[in-house]
């Protein structure tokens, strides 16, 4: 039988494979590369890659950082999948959901990204002109996207459609991809990224 003590750096042990698994999933969700992950998250390569292979433990400032790249908060990131949380809130004020915020273009995650491992769902809002250009995802991700306000024109490999606000669309996203306000207002769209294992 295990002493409290043993029993404690067992807990820490799991926790940290656990750790350490769910950030090299999240990455490639995201269908970043290391490289990718550290240029958005300010946490060097290297240091991703032992945290990844459970080499490294991650201070606080570099999980939050990593949080942040994801659009989590903190607490998103180190809870147990299992772990019962009640009834949980995403504020549209909090900025720790905002995935992309600048003058041009707005991406907010609508859910804790813990909670589906093949699906996210965004919204998006753009200036007019403006646009999402995407690389291509993992093989077989599609995304589909909901027009609430604007014009979008969606790109996906050759191919494009123009919606307008109630329109939907679906389209490849393992291919270079794009979402385009043609209108003369803001644009505002609900975003579903689905990914394929």
């Amino acid at each position: 039988m295990l002493s409290s003590v043993e029993k404690h750096e067992a807990d820490v042990a799991e926790a940290a494979q656990r750790l350490a698994r769910r950030i090299r999933e999240l990455r490639q969700q995201h269908g970043w590369s290391l490289a990718e992950l550290a240029d958005v998250s300010g946490v060097s390569r290297s240091m991703l890659s032992q945290i990844e292979r459970n080499e490294a433990s991650p201070t606080f400032n570099v999980a939050y950082r990593i949080a942040k790249a994801f659009g989590m908060s903190l607490g998103e990131l180190v809870q147990a999948p299992d772990e019962p949380a009640g009834i949980e809130v995403i504020r549209a004020d909090d900025e720790s959901y905002h995935f992309r915020k600048d003058d041009t273009c707005s991406v907010r995650t609508l859910f804790p990204l813990r909670l589906e491992k093949d699906v996210e769902f965004y919204e998006v809002k753009l200036r007019p002109g403006h646009a999402l250009r995407s690389e291509p995802h993992l093989e077989g991700t599609r995304e589909f996207l909901t027009v609430h306000k604007g014009r979008i024109q969606i790109q996906s490999g050759g191919h494009s459609a123009v919606l307008g606000p109630g329109d939907s669309g679906h389209y490849r996203a393992d291919v270079p991809h794009a979402i385009e306000n043609v209108g003369r207002g803001d644009a505002v769209a609900f975003l579903v990224a689905v990914y394929r294992r």
